[in-house]
């Protein structure tokens, strides 16, 4: 396989007459990562992943896939793609709606017909196969158009808010096979507003504004981000020089305070740093910030969901 990135942009631009939709944005997706991108609506989400997929051609930077551009017909061929909003042709069955997709990736009718059972029975609706689209909730049409994504068994996978209009139990569909894909060694690239999902189901997000990404975070477990720890004491006084250095004070009631540090590590010197002021310590309890805490701290809360 090749060892190269997934997805690799650099400075991947585009401009709409005086409107800059993506802005010299930065990527990397590694093969078998889920990747999540985040962002307010109109920060660049869906122009970059049309970018990826050579429906719309960049006005400056570059990208690629596997190694190649969008333009090689063969780094798309390793592609599958969810849109977020899809117009699929209703009249079709289940099962022709998948082989048409099929037959547009040049797959055999050999391979076809021992494919599609596989694809609806995982996506669940395998009873449904012989059923015109045009009877389907939106739920179904969804998970359809989840089974037309894999339907190249794809090496990388792109998901354009793939759980909108999903029920809980459609929810927990898409998360199971978000990581069969990633037990596979497959790719995943999801757009999506659902954090809760986001943050159970990635390996890593992008926290993109504007066109372009602040940051970038592992998510394992949400050890990455800012550490919030309550310090329940006796005896501090009103001033303590050297706190500083541990962290950021960001509440302080009596003798408990709440300090933002940057790891694990400023834990235990922290505590050793008050005791040797004199102060007792009674409990020292670490609190991870949430993925939505997160977002809000690095996109503000003036971009919105």
């Amino acid at each position: 396989m090749n060892a190269a990135p997934a997805i690799e942009t650099h400075a991947l631009t585009k401009v709409y007459g005086v409107k800059t939709a993506v802005d010299r944005l930065d990527l990397r997706v590694e093969q078998g990562e889920v990747f999540g991108f985040l962002g307010p609506n109109g920060a660049g989400k869906t122009t970059t992943i049309k970018m990826l997929l050579n429906l719309v051609t960049p006005t400056g930077g570059e990208a690629h896939l596997f190694g190649l551009p969008p333009t090689d017909t063969s780094s798309r061929t390793r592609v599958g793609f969810l849109p977020e909003h899809f117009r699929f042709h209703d009249w079709l069955t289940a099962v022709e709606f998948l082989q048409l997709h099929g037959e547009l990736c040049r797959l055999s009718r050999e391979v076809i017909r021992e494919r599609i059972p596989l694809l609806l029975e995982r996506v669940g609706l395998a009873e449904f196969a012989g059923h015109p689209l045009r009877t389907f909730s939106k739920g179904m049409l969804q998970r359809v158009g989840l089974a037309q994504a894999l339907v190249n068994d794809p090496l990388l996978v792109i998901l354009d808010e793939p759980t909108s209009g999903l029920d809980p139990v459609g929810r927990r569909l898409v998360r199971d096979l978000i990581h069969e894909l990633r037990q596979e060694g497959k790719s995943v690239f999801l757009n999506s507003h659902l954090l809760s999902e986001v943050e159970i189901t990635c390996d890593r997000v992008a926290f993109v504004k504007h066109g372009h990404v602040l940051e970038t975070r592992s998510l394992q477990g949400l050890q990455a981000g800012e550490l919030r720890v309550v310090v329940r004491t006796s005896g501090l006084p009103p001033t303590l020089d050297g706190m500083e250095r541990f962290g950021r004070l960001v509440q302080r009631e009596g003798d408990t305070l709440t300090l933002a540090v940057k790891d694990e590590e400023q834990l235990p010197r922290l505590n050793r740093f008050l005791v040797s002021k004199g102060v007792d310590v009674y409990a020292l309890t670490p609190q991870r910030s949430s993925l939505e805490e997160q977002f809000l701290q690095i996109i503000g809360t003036d971009g919105g969901l």
